[in-house]
């Protein structure tokens, strides 16, 4: 007797994966399931202290399930390979960040992130994972003999073995794939990205580690893996205290805006330090010997309010802002004073309150008219990433700096040439937010029967609050 399968559907796919990557690290990595742990205690804090106001970016079921991945390849073929992945997963590429002028210390990479757009998708399981791709040929960074032995080495290796690409463009061609068929499709991605236990050629890891860091983890190696898996938190403040008190070490700030009275804007992350992690090298002489690196870290979020052109614009001055201020302390500059001064800058060029936002055109919100007519107003979380604090985050789990020639021409690299080079068109962020305002603008005018540029403007009769309190 043979049984009919069922189509696992690509939601299906990216909620198992994101499940079984989560696991797989854990088993890796045991200090990412204590953030897990905690993640998980601080939210259940949050809701119980602040209820429906804890969920105004999302439910808590979502919320909890909430992962972003970050990988990192060498070649445009590998990128290429990696968007097939994910394409069966209904995941995009959406973005395009520069990490290479993103912090001070030497990060040779571009990155963009693939998630789902659509915001039935998103509800259903918003996994994204920010893939950065090695950048060989800029001069700042490498020489032509070391981009050429580079891309030598980056062209013989193979990330993703034939069948895993074959089920991959199945998956996205079909809509899925039958249930045993996506089990051994999961198995071989989830395999695809743990860390590989071969031994690493001493000698060329620590050339390329005195250029940067980054670039060995991803040209030093005949293989990929996760370099971190990050969970969702709603009050990362109180987790960065928590982690500490259990005797974790973090990283030195929390990254990106500020905490303070007002909304949560874009996305505020840290993660605990890289851990030294025992790894086989192979020496010039060929003798295999036990020492260590430190490439993984544990990484956690919280997501605040997608901000448009206008309001990002006034939050990369607000930055530039707090460098400028902080940088008169000198040495009396320490992570507490900036924090101030930040959060001095953000009264100053952001409104307390969520009516602010939209009167200012600064944030994407969402409108809804419910059964009695009224209408009433969300606000969009924020899906995407900060390349300073991608980068900060990076630059605080290194042991070196490396080295950058300032003085070398940059390569120009930019959203074009990633779309090029991966096969597909790079989604801009700011489009798919306007894009959800727009429909739910439309339904909710179709329902009231006005037209919907008169919504924007109308107050909803009922203002809900912001996550710190501040009247909306």
């Amino acid at each position: 007797m043979t049984f009919e399968q069922t189509l696992v559907e690509p939601w299906q796919l990216r909620a198992a994966f994101a499940r079984s990557l989560s696991d797989m690290y854990g088993r890796e990595v045991p200090a990412y399931t204590t953030l897990l742990e905690v993640s998980h205690e601080v939210n259940r804090d949050v809701v119980a202290a602040q209820g429906a106001d804890a969920e105004r970016l999302g439910s808590i079921d979502r919320v909890t399930a909430e992962r972003h991945g970050a990988i990192r390849v060498g070649t445009p073929a590998e990128m290429n390979q990696v968007a097939r992945i994910f394409g069966a997963m209904g995941m995009h590429p959406v973005g395009f960040y520069d990490l290479r002028d993103a912090s001070s210390s030497s990060v040779p990479v571009i990155s963009t992130a693939f998630r789902p757009i659509e915001r039935d998708e998103l509800a259903r399981n918003p996994f994204r994972v920010f893939t950065s791709m090695l950048v060989p040929s800029d001069r700042r960074f490498f020489s032509a003999d070391l981009q050429s032995r580079l891309e030598r080495f980056l062209s013989s290796r193979t990330l993703f073995g034939p069948e895993l690409l074959a089920l991959a463009d199945r998956a996205e061609a079909e809509g899925g794939l039958p249930d045993d068929d996506a089990l051994e499709f999961l198995r071989l991605a989830t395999a695809a990205f743990e860390l590989s236990r071969e031994p690493v050629d001493q000698a060329w890891y620590g050339e390329l580690e005195a250029v940067s860091a980054v670039a060995a983890d991803i040209g030093g190696v005949a293989s990929t893996h996760i370099n971190h898996l990050t969970p969702r938190v709603l009050d990362v403040d109180e987790l960065y205290r928590r982690m500490t008190d259990r005797g974790i070490t973090m990283i030195d700030a929390i990254q990106g805006p500020p905490l303070w009275e007002g909304p949560d804007v874009l996305l505020r992350q840290t993660s605990f330090r890289a851990l030294a992690e025992p790894r086989t090298f192979r020496t010039p002489s060929g003798e295999i010997v036990q020492d260590s690196l430190r490439v993984r870290f544990g990484e956690v979020e919280a997501r605040g309010i997608a901000l448009t052109r206008t309001g990002r614009a006034r939050y990369d001055a607000a930055v530039v802002e707090v460098d400028r201020r902080a940088a008169r302390l000198g040495e009396a500059r320490t992570e507490e004073a900036r924090q101030e001064i930040a959060r001095e800058v953000w009264r100053e060029t952001f409104p307390t309150t969520e009516s602010g936002l939209v009167e200012a055109d600064l944030g994407y919100f969402t409108y809804e008219v419910s059964d009695d007519g009224e209408l009433s107003r969300e606000p969009i979380v924020y899906e995407d990433f900060l390349p300073r604090s991608a980068a900060g985050i990076f630059q605080s789990n290194l042991t070196d700096e490396g080295s950058k020639d300032a003085s070398q021409a940059a390569e120009e690299r930019d959203a074009d040439w990633m779309s090029g080079a991966i096969g597909r068109d790079l989604f801009d962020p700011f489009e798919l937010y306007a894009r959800q305002v727009q429909a739910s603008l439309e339904a909710a005018a179709e329902r009231l029967g006005v037209a919907p540029e008169t919504l924007v403007t109308t107050s909803p009769t009922t203002m809900p609050t912001t996550s710190h309190g501040a009247q909306a």
